[in-house]
């Protein structure tokens, strides 16, 4: 664990940091508010910070407050070291977003104790955190093959498709279908089904830009919303999806397995809703099936 130690005493700063590396932690060391602010406001921060109240520059309190107001996440456990001994001083550092405080002169059994406190709060917001993500993760993917589940990718279309109208520019709308995936299902069983959409999906990202987003629609549908992209250069967008999954057969724990797509191209320009999009594109992928499948058909 890191722990950052904001004392402008160069004597008591040494000694408290020997003291903490003692004990196993990593410390980074300021003589300064200024440089604590610094340090906390870096990539790899410190979880803990234990600030003297009184510093030349910002103080303790300012540290304090600054941190609160501009650092949501990770969250940093801070704690005052104060000489103060009034009730109304010590609510004046809770209140600033002070986590615990430390009077002097310091009790070296009474820190130990303190950050153990303050380093089990940290580990479990961590938790909290880890937890809350996965939880919006698997509200908004689809947990077979990882994409946008159905609701999310119509809900970035739409987000898209204003964005769009405030900038200027088109969107694109891609829907592609497994050709003949009940057959698979059917003739190896949905296990066997569940890896080709998998291996879909995943040549599917592998040829997407950054800015691309794909769902899975349903079953063996899948949309791709391509942002900043228009009729011709989407059409020859979904060509190379349709090229690389028809390629190479995909390797199965039934075997290599044929497999290939149709795809249907709809690209409108501002001020066109996601419902007239997506059915445009669905006209487009269902004469794609019509005329053959494994090809790509695009809207008018």
């Amino acid at each position: 664990m890191k722990i950052l130690i904001a004392d402008d005493d160069d004597h008591f700063r040494r000694l408290l940091a020997e003291i903490l590396e003692q004990w196993g932690y990593e410390v980074t060391a300021t003589a300064s508010g200024e440089e604590a602010l610094v340090a906390l406001q870096s990539d790899d921060s410190p979880r803990v910070a234990i600030l003297d109240w009184m510093m030349s520059g910002l103080t303790g309190i300012e540290v304090c407050r600054k941190v609160r107001d501009e650092m949501a996440e990770p969250y940093t456990y801070l704690i005052l070291l104060t000489s103060q001994q009034r009730e109304e001083d010590l609510v004046l550092g809770m209140e600033a977003g002070a986590d615990d405080y430390l009077t002097k002169p310091l009790k070296v059994n009474e820190l130990r104790v303190r950050l153990r406190a303050g380093i089990r709060i940290i580990e479990l917001q961590t938790e909290l955190v880890e937890a809350r993500e996965y939880l919006r993760h698997k509200a908004s993917h689809d947990s077979l093959t990882g994409l946008w589940n159905h609701e999310e990718i119509r809900g970035i279309l739409r987000r898209e498709l204003a964005r769009e109208e405030r900038v200027g520019g088109c969107v694109s709308v891609i829907m592609a279908d497994i050709d003949h995936f009940k057959r698979i299902n059917d003739t190896y069983g949905h296990l066997v089904g569940d890896e080709v959409l998998r291996q879909v999906a995943h040549r599917m990202q592998v040829l997407a830009r950054t800015y691309d987003f794909i769902g899975r629609y349903g079953g063996e549908e899948f949309m791709l919303v391509v942002p900043q992209c228009c009729r011709d250069c989407t059409v020859a967008f979904a060509e190379r999806l349709r090229k690389s999954i028809s390629r190479e057969s995909f390797e199965t724990s039934a075997g290599k397995l044929p497999v290939t797509l149709s795809l249907g191209v709809a690209s409108l320009g501002a001020g066109v809703d996601a419902e007239t999009l997506v059915r445009e594109a669905d006209h487009a992928l269902y004469r794609a099936k019509e005329r053959g499948r494994n090809r790509v058909e695009a809207g008018q």
